[in-house]
């Protein structure tokens, strides 16, 4: 079920690289955080097993500004074997957004709704925890140097009064029955008013991923629930 209470959180940051995936040697960012980017960053405040974010909207507060940066990049991933840095590195040029914020709306979605632990409960820890300037992990902007600072916004802000056509846009990773991942875009995406809306069809779809549901002998879960009892007290 989805929880009629919308949350808002203001995210901003100096830089942000949220990566088309259609340009993948040089990387280049949308003109604005995907829902993926969205729930990444409301999952580090609050996460649980028991609900998902059901993210309704994300308003641009600064205007959209891209600036040039080039970076070294390594062409491999770290397995057992030690990486030779100096064999496998490589320059690539990166086209990021800069002097970001955003607002986040979204909602509880829980299924099936416990009469313990009800929407309302993790709808109000949230509203704590950003208060607080609390989270499990440190949220980023599409990647981890990137960081994220948040806090409560105020009634009196609002978003820009660009429309800026996106066209195709990453959604989210959906995840099969089998834990299986692909990636899930939707269509004829525009930023209307500063405001990029995110459509209820591919939202209840994405609740049906299978990737909320995480193991009892995960080995960091005993972690997580100390965590998780502790902000409950």
């Amino acid at each position: 079920m989805l929880y009629d209470e919308i949350v808002r959180v203001k995210v901003s940051g100096d830089y942000a690289c949220f990566t088309r995936p259609d340009l993948k040697v040089e990387r280049m960012s949308y003109p604005c955080m995907t829902p993926s980017a969205a729930r990444g960053i409301l999952d580090s405040i609050l996460w649980k097993p028991e609900f998902q974010w059901y993210v309704r909207r994300i308003l641009v507060m600064n205007p959209v500004r891209f600036t040039s940066i080039k970076r070294n990049e390594i062409k491999s991933k770290q397995a057992k074997t030690p990486l030779i840095i100096e064999n496998i590195r490589a320059q690539r040029n990166s086209i990021i957004l800069k002097d970001v914020s955003y607002i986040i709306e979204a909602s509880v979605y829980q299924d099936p709704v416990s009469e313990q632990n009800p929407p309302k409960k993790y709808t109000e820890m949230f509203k704590r925890r950003v208060k607080k300037g609390q989270c499990y992990r440190r949220p980023f902007f599409g990647t981890r140097e990137f960081a994220v600072e948040f806090e409560t916004p105020n009634d009196k802000e609002i978003p820009i009064s660009e429309t800026i056509p996106i066209g195709s846009m990453l959604f989210d990773i959906f995840y099969d029955e089998e834990g299986i991942p692909a990636p899930f875009f939707f269509y004829d995406v525009a930023i209307v008013d500063g405001v990029l809306e995110c459509p209820e069809e591919e939202n209840l779809k994405m609740m049906k991923s299978s990737h909320k549901i995480v193991p009892v002998d995960y080995e960091h879960m005993s972690i997580i629930e100390e965590l998780h009892h502790s902000e409950e007290a």
